[in-house]
């Protein structure tokens, strides 16, 4: 039998590489005036590396070997790990390990990622995800989540991180996996066994910052730094001053790496609005572009942002190769928590006033701020306009890391939202809409362990990580007293991270089996009946209203369907709006169907249907 393993290696312009003869150590350090190489396993003898011109320091070394262990020592006194280390074994400040990543035999040759329009996404934190918290303990548990009906994971950011345990945004190591989750052969087997399942695996990336603890890069490249913009982490990655084109270029193989060396299928980029480049082309351009150019080159890709700015202008619409394919709707998601919890402070002020009607304009046309005064964000203007965007270039949940995270205690839907009708009234929503919808871990079975932040600093940075946090709150008029905000949960504390831990127990009983049920009957009805419908969409409108808030939407469909959607999401009925007719799909009331009932729609009710058509 023919044999159908495949090996991927990302070639880079630094760090470690095995070659004939040895090792080729590289290194960018346009500060030092002086570089050793020291190798672990052999006692930390110093080998001086070669001065190459540009900043650049290169050494082959023929005692070195897949998994010597080694770092640099900087002008005879830092010793810091390589900024590209494949594997940190010891943690951030411990020596990085070299990697041959052509020993991994891949069986996924024939593997290609569903199309984007299909895509129903579950984000997962991989150390709380299962009780294990590791690469194989995600590994477990993927035929629970082809049972569920997603295809494709998003795994929180994964690149090495200081502590034990983290969100994984304070990333310092961007091309080493954690070592607290496994080794780079452990997250592999998970990407090659998902595939196996039919399921793709993207990965969540920080390109807009590097952590507070760990980062070495300001001793000997001060030049991956700039003053020239700030973010909310201190002076902005330099992507377009002097110097700047080795920085472009360590973040864009980054982002080819991931994809090729690990065959991940996408990349979701964390917070772009936090990278300032005034080049023409920017860098999240020149990254799409190069991944387009290359993996993207033979076979699909997943390239998703999180941008508060809803910058329109980098969004997909068919048979571009610069642009991303979707960014995640915060905008929804803020109008429809509005509507279920009646939370209104901090960023959830600007939706207030009338947020089915903003819901309604996100589901016909993509941002609710498409240029529109932020009141949230100091009375400017915010976003772009959306209406002529594919529904699939917005992805569409209830909850995510995000939103879960960012509220002191953590608390997710189901102990902020009393009423179910309310909560299954959404979901038909999200789920059911043409936008990819996004789940995040547990929320399928209705999962009561919160998902607070969490980190493992040393004491200082630790101390000022829980006053940030309290600051923080403080915007927030539930948290106005200052007697009640020392009560949220100590970021720091291991009790915080393991109240995130997944019980999985949990999820076999039967309220929670119910809520199961929930999702994978929506999840069915979507690949059966709406997925089929996205490619063939030609734009979206809103149809009608009430006073009372009720809405109806409707996406027609080339030859002539329609898809219809009629919801009212209030606690009350209201009179009936936008009469459709056509094959219902799903409704939250189907004793309300009859000629009668119609005149009225019941409290949180949502029907959809579908008219003029058996199928596109």
């Amino acid at each position: 039998m023919p044999d159908t393993t495949t090996r991927s290696v990302h070639t880079m312009p630094f760090g470690a590489e095995v070659c004939d003869g040895g090792v080729r150590f590289r290194l960018w350090a346009p500060a030092a005036r002086r570089v050793e190489l020291l190798l672990a396993d052999r006692g930390e003898h110093a080998c001086e590396m070669r001065a190459r011109g540009g900043g650049w320091f290169e050494l082959l070394s023929d005692v070195a070997r897949t998994g010597s262990r080694y770092r640099y020592r900087i002008d005879g006194g830092l010793i810091v790990p390589d900024p590209a280390s494949r594997f940190n074994p010891e943690d951030v400040h411990g020596p990085s390990m070299v990697i041959d990543p052509g020993d991994f035999a891949w069986t996924d040759a024939t593997w290609c990622a569903p199309p984007w329009y299909a895509a129903v996404v579950y984000e997962l934190h991989t150390g709380t995800f299962s009780p294990e918290g590791t690469f194989a303990g995600i590994e477990s548990r993927l035929d629970h989540l082809v049972q569920l009906g997603i295809t494709a994971l998003e795994l929180m950011p994964v690149a090495d991180f200081p502590g034990r345990y983290g969100w994984g945004y304070d990333g310092v190591l961007p091309f080493a996996p954690d070592s607290s989750y496994g080794t780079p052969e452990m997250l592999k087997a998970l990407v090659n066994s998902a595939h196996r399942r039919g399921l793709a695996v993207m990965l969540d990336v920080v390109y807009n910052h590097f952590g507070p603890e760990g980062n070495y890069l300001y001793a000997y490249a001060p030049q991956f730094f700039t003053q020239r913009h700030q973010t909310p982490w201190g002076r902005a990655i330099n992507f377009d001053g002097p110097e700047s084109r080795v920085v472009r270029d360590f973040f864009i193989h980054n982002a080819c790496y991931w994809l090729e060396e690990y065959h991940f299928d996408g990349l979701r980029l964390d917070a772009v609005h936090a990278i300032y480049d005034d080049n023409r082309p920017d860098i999240l351009t020149e990254i799409a572009r190069t991944l387009r150019a290359g993996p993207g080159r033979e076979r699909p890709l997943y390239l998703v942002l999180e941008n508060v700015r809803n910058q329109a202008r980098y969004l997909a619409v068919a048979g571009e190769r610069e642009h991303f394919d979707a960014q995640w709707n915060d905008d929804e998601h803020h109008c429809l928590h509005v509507i279920l919890t009646g939370e209104t402070d901090g960023y959830y002020a600007d939706y207030a006033t009338v947020p089915r009607a903003m819901l309604a304009r996100c589901l016909a046309e993509g941002f609710a701020y498409q240029g529109e005064i932020s009141h949230y964000r100091e009375d400017q203007p915010r976003g772009e306009p959306s209406a002529g965007l594919p529904p699939t270039a917005f992805v569409a949940f209830l909850q995510n890391h995000d939103q879960i995270g960012n509220r002191a205690f953590g608390e997710r839907l189901c102990h902020l939202v009393k009423d179910e009708g309310a909560l299954r009234a959404a979901l038909a929503i999200v789920l059911l809409a043409p936008s990819p919808p996004l789940l995040f871990m547990g929320e399928e079975w209705g999962a009561g362990e919160p998902f607070p932040y969490f980190c493992d600093f040393g004491p200082e940075l630790a101390a000022k990580v829980r006053e940030g946090r309290r600051r923080e709150f403080a915007r927030f008029a539930r948290f106005g007293d200052d007697s009640r905000r020392p009560h949220a949960p100590d970021p720091c504390a291991t009790s915080t991270f393991e109240s995130a831990q997944l019980r999985w127990e949990a999820h076999s009983e039967p309220r929670h089996v119910e809520w199961l049920h929930f999702y994978r009957r929506l999840l069915t009805l979507r690949h059966r009946e709406i997925a089929p419908l996205v490619p063939v969409i030609e734009g979206a409108r809103r149809t009608a209203s009430n006073p009372e808030g009720a809405f109806a939407v409707e996406w027609p469909i080339r030859g002539g369907a329609m898809l219809h959607l009629v919801c009212n999401l209030n606690g009350r009925a209201v009179p009936a709006i936008g009469q459709s007719a056509g094959r219902t799909l799903f409704t939250t009331h189907p004793e309300a169907e009859g000629a009668e009932a119609r005149r009225e729609l019941a409290a949180w009710s949502v029907t959809w249907r579908l008219d003029g058509s058996n199928g596109p």
